[in-house]
């Protein structure tokens, strides 16, 4: 068994260095006596879960490919048959994606005969964009 040396000689290299100055975030005692930051909330609990939901939907590389073909077709439509070939997926697994897509808000699904129609939600992506903006900058 090798020993990889004494541990009372291994130098700290961060030792010496000048560590960055901070400001104190600002303390206000609580009911029990501890100090805690002061905080505001800047986003709503419901609005942090809508959020967070749309965020997921955008989540996989598919469904942001998805997304950006209808939006991109004339009328931004498309097909689901036209959307297979351009993602190298199965039609089941393209239907799973777009369900995620409508259900986000990010597409609007129509039948039509056999098949099913996906549009583009206007202003959906830059809706998310803004609020996502909004709840970051409080």
């Amino acid at each position: 068994m090798a020993i990889l040396g004494d541990p009372s000689t291994i130098v700290n290299p961060w030792e010496d260095a000048e560590m960055p100055s901070r400001t104190p975030l600002p303390l206000a005692a609580t009911d029990d006596g501890c100090c805690t930051p002061e905080v505001t909330p800047t986003v709503e609990p419901e609005a942090a879960q809508h959020l967070a939901r749309s965020l997921k939907a955008l989540a996989d590389p598919a469904r942001v490919q998805l997304l950006a073909i209808v939006a991109a077709q004339p009328g931004a439509e498309a097909c689901v048959c036209d959307l297979t070939a351009p993602v190298g997926l199965s039609q089941p697994t393209v239907s799973h994606h777009l369900k995620i897509l409508v259900e986000a808000g990010f597409l609007e699904r129509e039948q039509r005969g056999r098949w099913a129609y996906y549009r583009a939600v206007p202003g959906a992506v830059e809706g998310l964009a803004g609020t996502l903006v909004g709840s970051l900058a409080g």
